[in-house]
């Protein structure tokens, strides 16, 4: 996805994936910010060691509490801070600092909107999963303006305290920690759990108390598989679905327009995406 947006921008840049152990996160990074990499993407665990790592947080990763993606900058002469993408020679600068994003959140609203064709604003969601994925997810949907929120999780204490923190920040937003009655009207739900990833994992939520015929819309934060027990059950209550894919994809167009500057050509790095998880599968 990422070296097929590079290529269609015409950038002799090339995008790696390295395995890196979380004792050995701090050496990995200030290994890539000695050698003038221009940014990078951290998945989990990584995404909050790293918040204590970076120089700057934006705003995004402050709010989020989460880094997954670093853009590093060189102080010039006139001591202003330049993207070193957006530099004409990257080795020139002796200062070097790294700034952290956090491109996740914005990337889940984003797909849901376009993907399911779904408005948030005054919606009615249940969210199954109260991890990290399921606090963002939350909080987001909860900027977004749904109206009411059921928070489902196994381990309930997780998410009472998700329940708190919103309604500390989103005094208007009606939240539960049970499911909705039968009858209540449900415009998404959403796994941000890890079940469905194996074909023999069971379902995310209870069936024996959500009826999905409840719900208009299914959304899975999983990609791979395509098609996760969840999803199949949604769609045989009719609702309209959506994967993971899409988050993916936003998340990581976002990552590359903060490290060129330039807008990132998203229909190309859907195609290779698309390609490429068509070949695992």
């Amino acid at each position: 996805m990422q070296n097929a947006g590079l290529d269609e921008l015409g950038l002799n840049w090339r995008y790696l994936a390295f395995d890196v152990l979380p004792e050995h996160l701090v050496s990995a990074l200030e290994g890539t910010r000695s050698m003038r990499y221009v940014g990078l993407n951290l998945t989990v665990p990584h995404k909050l060691l790293a918040l204590e790592w970076v120089d700057l947080l934006d705003q995004s990763a402050r709010k989020w509490g989460a880094v997954n993606t670093v853009r590093f900058e060189g102080k010039d002469p006139n001591e202003q801070w330049v993207p070193l993408g957006q530099a004409e020679d990257p080795n020139a600068f002796h200062t070097i600092r790294s700034v952290g994003f956090n491109t996740d959140a914005d990337a889940i609203a984003t797909s849901i909107t376009q993907d399911l064709g779904l408005s948030l604003n005054r919606s009615h969601c249940v969210l199954l999963g109260a991890g990290g994925a399921g606090r963002v997810a939350a909080l987001k949907l909860a900027e977004s303006g749904v109206e009411s929120l059921y928070l489902i999780n196994r381990t309930a204490s997780k998410a009472m305290a998700i329940a708190e923190e919103l309604r500390g920040n989103f005094p208007e937003l009606r939240v539960a920690t049970d499911y909705p009655k039968a009858g209540d009207k449900i415009d998404l739900v959403l796994n941000a759990t890890s079940l469905g990833l194996k074909a023999n994992d069971a379902l995310p939520f209870d069936p024996e108390t959500l009826n999905l015929e409840q719900a208009s819309h299914a959304y899975d934060m999983i990609y791979q598989p395509t098609q996760t027990p969840f999803l199949k059950k949604a769609h045989e209550a009719g609702c309209r679905t959506s994967n993971g894919l899409g988050m993916l994809l936003y998340q990581g167009a976002a990552a590359l327009e903060i490290w060129t500057g330039q807008a990132p050509p998203v229909d190309t790095m859907r195609k290779a995406l698309c390609r490429h998880l068509d070949a695992q599968s």
